[in-house]
């Protein structure tokens, strides 16, 4: 199947999950996955294990890095090796989620109806081993190598088991947000380029693309390459409108993180559709074509939905959906209006 095969059945508006679910049970994560998001995720889930954290998962099979029974880490430095084999253990609590997806969603997806699942940069990775206490020449290089070799096997196993469903596959780099930082441990060109050898990793199974759930520096972001970009739908995006243009007229896509999750669930579709198309009419101004940026928007909430019950995770599903409906009323008016 195409890597790019995920944005030619994705439509304009679709709601799409960010990761992490608040379910025990691991079927129910999936079943409610399907059944919520116009292009599902494959969930990890926290509560279920705390094995299941984002970074917790990257780190299984790595040599030199030992896990606690509550996802806590801890590193051997004599044992950290690049160039040590690394082992995807499904079997593991770290993949709860994965494993149920596996087994469960090719009897539940739709012919042809894409997925998406996100694991770790490799710049949020090496991070985390900095603060675990490895070299930081070191760690980012484990990194790399560690991102690169999860990220292939599993494609490379949701390629086998849903073959007909095209893969849409997230870096999630939180920690790109400190980027310009000036005690962040790495140059921007040097994180683009180690998010861009992880996304060359992934290319072959699938679209990919780069999420931050916080304001970032976006241009040297993009240069990393993504063909998908999912961030916070913040006013401040405008400031790079012509960063945004080019990455648009290129062919790429926004998630929008359209509804926060920073907190307490009080904001209505209303109000949701209401800051974005603010937040749209100020990119418009600043040159970004309006119908390709309808055509070429999905959204989401801005992370992922662990910290609440799974009641509240499906009222957010549902403001979701409902924003996505309003952009695609919007874009098939806007054509309408230009036929006649």
């Amino acid at each position: 199947m195409a890597t790019g095969a995920a944005l030619e059945v994705i439509t304009p508006g679709a709601s799409v999950g960010v990761g992490s679910l608040p379910h025990r049970d691991a079927q129910a994560a999936v079943e409610f996955t399907i059944a919520n998001f116009d292009v599902p995720v494959v969930p990890r889930l926290p509560r279920r294990s705390g094995s299941e954290s984002l970074v917790a998962q990257a780190m299984v099979g790595a040599a030199g890095i030992t896990l606690g029974q509550y996802g806590t880490v801890a590193v051997d430095i004599d044992r950290l090796d690049p160039d040590a084999a690394v082992v995807t253990g499904l079997h593991t609590e770290n993949f709860g989620g994965f494993r149920a997806f596996v087994e469960h969603a090719p009897h539940l997806l739709e012919e042809g109806r894409a997925f998406k699942w996100q694991f770790v940069g490799p710049v949020t990775l090496g991070g985390a081993l900095v603060r675990a206490g490895a070299p930081r020449s070191l760690a980012f290089e484990v990194a790399e190598r560690t991102v690169a070799a999860h990220v292939s096997a599993l494609g490379a196993l949701l390629a086998s088991a849903l073959p007909g469903h095209p893969q849409l596959i997230i870096l999630d780099e939180p920690w790109l947000a400190d980027l310009m930082s000036s005690d962040f441990p790495l140059a921007p060109d040097a994180a683009a380029d180690l998010v861009s050898s992880a996304m060359a990793a992934a290319q072959p199974y699938g679209t990919v693309g780069l999420h931050c759930c916080y304001d970032a520096d976006w241009p040297p972001l993009l240069e990393a390459g993504p063909q998908v970009l999912s961030l916070p739908a913040s006013p401040r995006v405008a400031n790079v409108a012509g960063y945004l243009e080019r990455f648009l007229d290129g062919g790429g896509w926004i998630a929008w993180g359209a509804v926060s999750t920073d907190g307490p669930v009080g904001v209505t579709a209303s109000r949701a559709w209401g800051a974005l198309t603010d937040m749209w009419c100020d990119l418009v101004k600043r040159g970004i074509d309006p119908d390709l940026l309808r055509d070429r928007s999905m959204i989401s909430p801005r992370r992922g939905l662990a910290s609440y019950p799974p009641v509240v995770a499906a009222d957010i599903c549902r403001t979701l959906r409902d924003v996505g409906r309003r952009v695609r009323d919007a874009a098939c008016a806007t054509k309408l209006m230009l036929s006649t």
